[in-house]
């Protein structure tokens, strides 16, 4: 999920499961060097870099597949399931690696694919872009 305000950019990663139980976001800042104080007062166990753009590379990522796996706690005894979006940084063999020995499975959606194929668009994303844009819920 990416934010733009007055051209800033901040990017927050979540993952959800099918029943509803989430761990804590990722967040990513518009900034050369991130610092703890940017997630402060963020939700309990959040945790974040910093990318000049905002965006997430491959570097942010791998902090993001360390992060995903010290919450979800899968182990190849215990293996998940990761459903991503196809986006370029999620595809490096370091990555790649880092989930297998971990016991992560990645499914990733085609590129361009409708929203309704990606299911956080609708269940997670709309109702809280809408929440932050001053919509009701």
């Amino acid at each position: 999920m990416t934010s733009g305000e007055r051209g800033t950019l901040v990017t927050v990663a979540v993952a959800v499961n099918a029943a509803g139980n989430s761990i804590p976001p990722f967040i990513i800042f518009p900034r050369k060097k991130f610092q703890p104080h940017f997630i402060r007062d963020g939700p309990v166990g959040c945790s974040g870099d910093a990318n000049p753009s905002g965006w997430m590379v491959e570097e942010n990522f791998i902090k993001y597949a360390e992060h995903f796996v010290a919450h979800v706690r899968c182990s190849k005894e215990h293996p998940c399931l990761l459903l991503l979006d196809n986006h370029e940084s999620h595809m490096s063999p370091d990555d790649l690696d880092y989930f297998k020995e971990h016991g992560v499975t990645l499914l990733s959606f085609p590129p361009h694919c409708s929203h309704k194929l990606q299911p956080l668009d609708r269940s997670v994303y709309g109702p809280l872009k809408k929440y932050v844009k001053g919509g009701s819920t």
